[in-house]
């Protein structure tokens, strides 16, 4: 099964995806002028929106939630297989996928705030809304929603589990071996399982408001910890900074694990970590209480810095400025010495796919609190991220489901999920990681082409970005009537100014 599972991960990961994702953030940034760079001060002002209502969540809130989602293990374990496979010039090309993501997560974000419905007193979209209500074509919607769930609710939260089920083995130790089926676990794993599946049904039977809740104070929280150390370690070693920086930009064209390895790694971890063109971003963009769709893209694309060119550049630089890293080639074998080491700073059977160089760079500065303190990072960020799967995943069961009418099958997808993250906290890394791998590549295949179509056919984002450009250099209040602007089956948005003019007169 693993060795399917990494054939058929080839096959999605080819360089066509790669290209695709890179092509889709430069034509939508030449296209918006660099939207991500000019309207950056207003991307901090929208942050802080606090418009929340009974029916949706405040900006912030979403933005919290999408980065729940985008700040995860992928931060951490995703950078490191990055440098220990396409090394130190993978960084570069994370963040060249960040700066150029940002614009497609607009794009994406904007059409989940555009194509949004309003369903049991709560807002939803998402890909699979817009597609079908943009382009008309409910198939490519049911596609979608069916690689969402398989990837947000089966393959990706394994992942994080993974992590977490790490992060407590390194925190509280292994404990007692338990025999289990999945072979000998340690009890801690057991009891720190059983802790998060408690604090897991809490959460998402609580729906997006407690997940949003959860999320604004725990993200920014960590989030800001971990840079924080990141910055402490970078000033106590202020003078490799410029060498540091230096090996990031001459190994990105002259990669020592060859060139196209360094911009594989690079763009496959990037998409990974901040998600940009995944198609997960607009589900809580959709769910955010704004006065015009271009508003909550802009917050989205905002996320995607946080999540890169921060979170993600924090651990780069611990790893390489401590040197805490190797470079090797994907097919090393540390057991029999198969394969090719490129490059030896540590022990060579150290997992590449795994938090272990970001764990050792804390650990190097910092000793046994860096240890821990990563421990505590890696729980927090990959948990906040399956909170984050499973409302993409309701979400999309939700969509399926006005064709079902059931409600049994939300139900189902809540126990599956948490049989996942079971799963995850107790198997080995390196498969997890491919199986992640597999539910991003379906996701990011189908949403970057579906968007790239709605563009060429109607562009919606554009007139939206257009108009609301307009309205805020007139000073005027910021309104959205889609009808106006030739957009159509944004219902929700016209019932809304209809709503507006009512109340008005």
């Amino acid at each position: 099964m693993e060795g399917f599972i990494s054939t058929l991960n080839s096959i999605v990961w080819s360089p066509a995806l790669i290209y695709l994702c890179l092509g889709a953030g430069l034509f939508y940034s030449i296209l918006t002028r660099f939207a991500q760079v000019r309207h950056f001060k207003e991307m901090c002002k929208l942050m802080l929106n606090n418009n929340e209502s009974d029916k949706g969540i405040s900006s912030f809130q979403a933005l919290a939630v999408s980065l729940s989602g985008r700040v995860g293990v992928g931060n951490i374990a995703g950078v490191a297989a990055a440098i220990g496979f396409g090394g130190p010039g993978a960084v570069f090309w994370m963040w060249i996928v960040a700066f150029l993501g940002a614009s497609t997560a607009y794009v994406e974000s904007t059409l989940g705030q555009l194509y949004k419905v309003e369903e049991n007193g709560q807002y939803r979209g998402g890909p699979a809304y817009y597609f079908e209500r943009c382009l008309g074509w409910r198939w490519l919607g049911i596609l979608f929603a069916i690689s969402a769930i398989i990837g947000c609710g089966i393959f990706l939260p394994g992942v994080q589990a993974n992590a977490v089920g790490n992060a407590i083995t390194q925190v509280f130790g292994e404990g007692t071996a338990v025999v289990t089926s999945f072979g000998e676990v340690g009890s801690n794993k057991l009891i720190g399982l059983a802790f998060i599946l408690i604090i897991l049904a809490f959460i998402i039977f609580g729906g997006i408001k407690r997940i949003a809740n959860f999320t604004q104070i725990v993200v920014p929280f960590m989030a800001l910890g971990y840079i924080v150390l990141a910055l402490i370690v970078v000033f106590l070693n202020l003078d490799r900074v410029p060498a540091i920086f230096g090996l990031i930009f001459s190994d990105a064209f002259t990669a020592q694990a060859g060139f196209g390895a360094a911009i594989g790694w690079g763009v496959k971890r990037g998409i990974y970590s901040n998600e940009a063109g995944q198609g997960t971003g607009p589900h809580a963009a959709a769910a955010a209480e704004v006065d015009h769709p271009a508003q909550q893209g802009l917050v989205q694309a905002f996320s995607v810095y946080v999540d890169t060119l921060f979170v993600c550049t924090a651990t780069a630089l611990m790893i390489l400025i401590t040197g805490q890293y190797n470079v090797q080639t994907e097919d090393f074998n540390a057991v029999t010495g198969a394969g090719t080491m490129i490059l030896q700073n540590i022990d060579a059977s150290t997992v590449v796919a795994s938090p272990a160089f970001t764990q050792m760079a804390l650990h190097s500065v910092f000793g046994q609190f860096g240890q821990v303190f990563a421990g505590l990072a890696i729980f927090f960020f990959a948990f906040t991220t399956i909170l984050a799967y499973y409302y993409i995943t309701e979400t999309n069961v939700a969509y399926l489901n006005r064709i079902l009418n059931n409600r049994l099958p939300n139900l189902v997808f809540k126990l599956i999920l948490m049989f996942m993250v079971a799963y995850g906290t107790v198997n080995s890394a390196g498969y997890i990681w491919n199986i992640g791998d597999l539910g991003v590549g379906f996701m990011a295949w189908v949403n970057v082409v579906g968007i790239l179509v709605i563009f060429f056919m109607y562009k919606p984002t554009m007139r939206c970005l257009r108009d609301y450009e307009e309205q805020k250099k007139s000073g005027g209040p910021v309104t959205f009537d889609p009808v106006k602007l030739g957009i159509k089956n944004a219902t929700f948005w016209e019932k809304r100014l209809e709503q507006q003019q009512k109340e008005q007169k």
